[in-house]
């Protein structure tokens, strides 16, 4: 199990203040500070994950609760008809992002916005979010980032024109969130909602004609 390095400054400073106030207060109200450090520790871990091989499937960028599964209009990257997946992340759940597909990031934006629960629908339009377009010559897939009332900085590893594989970690969004992935209509979507997802392991949906 690795820790995320945006998570050391947490653990630490938890950890000096467990020391301070067991010194000048006692044992028991040490707890309090000792509990906090134990969060910070288990949130930012990054477990290690079996990625499929199989190059026609698509796989779920971050683990969750799936809240939806959507017909998209059109996508600012995809373009055309789409099908979206939604993915809610509780303060409990791993919150590093992976790559759905193999590629290479040939759009990235970053949107300054609101902080509403990330359980909401209108989250993908109102609040801060990340958006990377992932291009590998024959797919094109977006996935999103986006803060909700807990989450107040999304991390990201990456920039345009970097490669990626599949699994591989792209990012972190701090204190509950939920990812957005949209896919072309030529991609079968395996998960329904309400779902349990593993980022970087469970396959999300699959490329139905190449």
């Amino acid at each position: 199990m690795k820790i995320v390095k945006e998570g050391y400054k947490f653990i630490a400073g938890a950890a000096v203040l467990t020391a301070l106030t067991y010194c000048f207060l006692g044992k028991y109200p040490a707890i309090i500070p000792a509990v906090l450090m134990a969060f910070f520790t288990f949130f930012f871990r990054s477990p290690s994950r079996n990625v499929p091989t199989d190059k026609s499937v698509i796989v779920s960028p971050a683990d969750g609760k799936v809240m939806s599964v959507s017909e998209v209009e059109d996508d600012d990257f995809v373009k055309g008809p789409c099908r979206k997946v939604t993915i809610f992340l509780s303060v409990f759940d791993v919150h590093v992002n992976r790559s759905p597909i193999d590629g290479e990031i040939k759009f990235q934006q970053y949107t300054c916005g609101r902080f509403h629960p990330a359980y909401k629908n209108t989250v993908g339009f109102e609040n801060e979010r990340h958006m990377l377009g992932i291009d590998n010559g024959k797919i094109r897939v977006t996935v999103t980032q986006i803060a909700g009332i807990l989450a107040r900085r999304i991390v990201s590893w990456v920039s345009l024109n970097d490669s990626l594989t599949r699994g591989e970690l792209y990012g972190l969004i701090k204190f509950g969130s939920c990812t957005e992935v949209v896919v072309p209509q030529n991609v079968e979507i395996t998960v329904k909602k309400g779902d349990k997802v593993v980022g970087g392991e469970s396959i999300i949906g699959r490329i139905i004609n190449e």
